[in-house]
């Protein structure tokens, strides 16, 4: 499990006394936090009294693989001209804990010492004021830490901390380029190296079918039987189609063993490139996205980067995360819906019951025809996110949307979907999300929300554009026009 450091500031002015109680009780706040069920381990560290130690702790967090962030509380009052140094060497995020050891003050004992030593009120105000001097990008969270609300922000943010991380080290592989003529699957892969840290690299995808005619029969035959124990498995893939089946599991054992070899997280394909793979991958990228690899389609790597990030602050939340793509529309008026899906590629984290293993015909590609995991998405609150390069930065746009059951059954639509409202109604969410130049590959996720979002757009220092319940036409187009101006201004010459 990843790691945030707990660091608690204090200075000598009080005392070995003072200073010793100042440990006891910053290692209590630590070991509370630490046991309130966070996605990472709260390692408290000894009380920094210094600017050496300021800075010496800031630059080992930076260089720790297992440190995803730090929290800092200043305990007393710890004079905020110590930290500059620290924080400007800083590149771990950074949460600010506005709390005490206390719950409730001693109305009737308080006294100087008391107040000498619990003066968190005092010495954080310090603290946030360097911080915005320097301009530190950072998450303030104000409250005692037995305080669900409290715990559910660090856990939110953690959470943002934890996918930063992945994007740091993530390597993503396309097999072939994205698709012709199409734009928003385009991007700059120097920069989001740069802004993100992911590796993003083109391979053949001949690379790819070698590894896939080198897999071996029986393993084939282990993971068909596998596929018969966990899915609804059509009749004609276990009698005379079941060669399809087995070059599906092919493709799945050949794509997974390609991918740990080399380190990969994430992975694109395209229907237009397929090289010499009969099929064109179905049933092996939704498996491969429910064990969470990011996935995007037509070679849209800035999709699956999105979706292996979802995935990886989504660890242990109900609800899952898949590619997803607005296909098309209900438009009864007052009852619109949208119908999401792909060819083939949705993830079977968000099935609302046992998948069915289907095979079918598809009008692109060129291939035999695909198998794949037939599913409706499961009700309930979920976002469906979308990555664009905008030229000069790279920009998320977010809405909130109501996953529901499809207003009749889709006997002729064999591929897995999700419908939904999105909020807050229709006209206004798609609107907003047209003018924003939101991409149409998307990453749907029922367990990360607004936000674990917004402070992963903090960390990474991205635009995000929210579209939810409280957006109008008139105040996102301010937002439009503000962000516009901000991102140039912080750009520089």
């Amino acid at each position: 499990m990843k790691e945030v450091w707990f660091l608690t500031g204090s200075q000598g002015l009080y005392g070995e006394d003072t200073l010793a109680q100042v440990a006891g009780q910053s290692r209590r706040i630590a070991e509370t936090l630490d046991g309130s069920g966070l996605p990472v381990r709260i390692v408290w560290r000894p009380v920094l009294t210094d600017a050496a130690a300021i800075r010496r702790i800031c630059l080992e967090a930076n260089a720790a693989d297992d440190c995803v962030g730090v929290i800092a509380w200043m305990h007393t009052f710890s004079p905020a001209k110590m930290w500059i140094a620290g924080l400007d060497a800083l590149r771990t995020p950074l949460l600010h804990l506005h709390t005490q050891a206390n719950v409730e003050l001693p109305w009737d004992s308080i006294d100087m010492d008391f107040m000498n030593l619990n003066q968190a009120a005092h010495g954080d105000r310090e603290f946030g004021y360097v911080q915005s001097r320097l301009g530190v990008a950072r998450k303030t969270v104000a409250g005692h830490v037995t305080d669900p609300a409290v715990v559910e922000r660090v856990a939110s943010w953690a959470r943002a901390a934890l996918g930063l991380a992945e994007m740091r080290s993530l390597r993503l592989a396309r097999f072939g380029d994205n698709m012709r003529d199409v734009a928003v699957t385009e991007g700059d892969k120097v920069e989001a190296q740069l802004r993100f840290g992911v590796s993003v690299n083109t391979y053949g995808v001949n690379d790819l079918v070698a590894a896939v005619d080198a897999v071996a029969d029986a393993d084939v035959n282990t993971l068909v039987k596998e596929y018969a124990d966990t899915y609804q498995v059509a009749s004609e893939l276990l009698g005379e189609r079941l060669d399809s089946l087995r070059y599906a599991a092919r493709i799945e054992l050949g794509l997974r063993g390609f991918l740990a070899d080399g380190g990969f997280g994430a992975f694109t394909t395209n229907f237009e490139d397929l090289g010499g793979l009969r099929q064109l991958p179905g049933l092996a990228v939704q498996r491969l996205m429910a064990d969470g690899y990011g996935f995007g389609g037509e070679g849209d790597w800035k999709t699956a980067l999105l979706v292996r990030t979802l995935k990886t602050m989504a660890v242990g939340l109900p609800g899952g995360t898949s590619f997803m793509e607005d296909y098309t529309y209900h438009l009864e008026p007052g009852q619109e819906l949208v119908l999401g899906a792909h060819m083939l590629e949705v993830c079977p984290s968000i099935a609302s019951g046992v998948p069915s293993c289907e095979i079918h015909p598809l009008g692109i590609g060129g291939r035999e025809d695909p198998v794949r995991l037939v599913f409706d998405a499961a009700p309930g609150g979920a976002v469906v996110v979308g990555l664009a390069d905008m030229g000069d930065r790279f920009r998320l746009v977010a809405n909130r949307v109501e996953l529901v059951p499809p207003s009749e059954p889709l006997p002729m639509l064999p591929v897995a979907r999700a419908v939904w409202k999105p909020l807050p109604d229709f006209r206004t969410a798609t609107e907003t999300w047209l003018m924003a130049g939101g991409p149409h590959h998307t990453a749907l996720s029922a367990a990360i929300g607004p936000e674990e979002l917004t402070d992963l757009a903090d960390m990474a220092g991205t635009e995000l554009l929210l579209i939810d319940e409280t957006t109008t036409t008139r105040q996102f187009t301010k937002e439009l026009r503000w962000n516009q101006a901000y991102y140039r201004l912080a750009q520089g010459l």
